[in-house]
């Protein structure tokens, strides 16, 4: 069996003596190292939303014997690991403290190649570089990636109206950074309403991420708006169909600079109507 690392690893997280393979990991993207006639490492990650659980995705060319497989996580800055998994079970007792109970492996694929971390209960401070290390019986491999933190969630967009004219209201629940607001149309492409419109952030009771709501004012039936929110991280649209007889909303949530999209939702929502402004919506 390889023998086990030293636990820890210098702050810098240098990149290893051989040349690579591949350019380093960039945050979204993959990278895979090759150390000689070792196995790859490849790791591919997102962003992570605070509060919620996230995954720091890491795999390899698998092993026959789970016993020969050492997983070591790492994060620059960070004295001590922050996740390790060797002889077929996890060994936390060079954890950092930061990490304490909020890590995990997911262990039935192990043998599979996946080293992929759960990080629970996401913060703003986890954010930073971090290094899949692992050793195999053939060898030894290692990838970084980049992780982001903030918040952010799907906007819904509702119709208001008063006697004498009709808005749209799109809340969100939660963003961290602060991110921008636009509202775009169908019928009037290429529009500025931003004199049209009312942005306003409130902040939530945890004093860190916010919630998001915009207001467009005197909106016309046959057209479609869109709510457009984005920050650093993320980029979510709220869409909403107005015609004479009912309305159709749409949501979708995705991470920048990663192809695949979080969510994707639609509802239709039937209207009882007056001449200008419906009364009731029936959900």
């Amino acid at each position: 069996m390889a023998a086990t690392p030293k636990p820890l690893f210098p702050s810098t997280l240098q990149p290893p003596k051989h040349p690579p393979s591949t350019a380093y990991a960039q945050v979204f993207s993959s990278a895979s190292f090759l150390l000689g006639d070792t196995p790859s490492v490849t790791t591919l990650t997102s962003a992570g939303n605070i509060g919620e659980d996230g995954i720091l995705s890491c795999t390899f060319e698998p092993d026959i014997k789970l016993s020969d497989i050492v997983i070591q996580w790492l994060k620059e800055g960070v004295m001590g690991l922050v996740h390790e998994f060797k002889e077929g079970k996890d060994d936390l007792s060079d954890q950092d403290e930061m990490f304490r109970g909020r890590t995990a492996v997911f262990a039935d694929q192990v043998i599979v190649g996946n080293a992929s971390l759960r990080l629970k209960n996401v913060q703003l401070t986890d954010a930073g570089t971090y290094k899949c290390y692992i050793i195999t019986s053939k060898g030894k491999g290692n990838a970084n990636l980049e992780y982001k933190t903030g918040a952010f969630s799907i906007p819904e967009v509702n119709m208001e109206c008063n006697a004498t004219s009709e808005s749209l209201r799109c809340e969100a629940p939660r963003w961290f950074r602060q991110p921008t607001v636009v509202w775009a149309s169908q019928v009037d492409q290429g529009a500025n309403f931003s004199e049209v419109s009312n942005t306003s952030f409130e902040l939530n009771s945890e004093n860190v991420t916010m919630k998001v709501v915009s207001i467009l004012y005197n909106v016309t039936i046959n057209n479609t708006y869109s709510c457009m929110i984005e920050n650093n991280i993320a980029k979510a649209t709220g869409d909403i169909k107005v015609t004479d007889s009912e309305i159709k909303r749409r949501s979708h949530l995705q991470l920048l600079n990663s192809k695949a999209s979080l969510c994707v939702s639609s509802v239709a929502i039937s209207w009882v109507l007056l001449p200008l402004c419906p009364y009731l919506m029936l959900k």
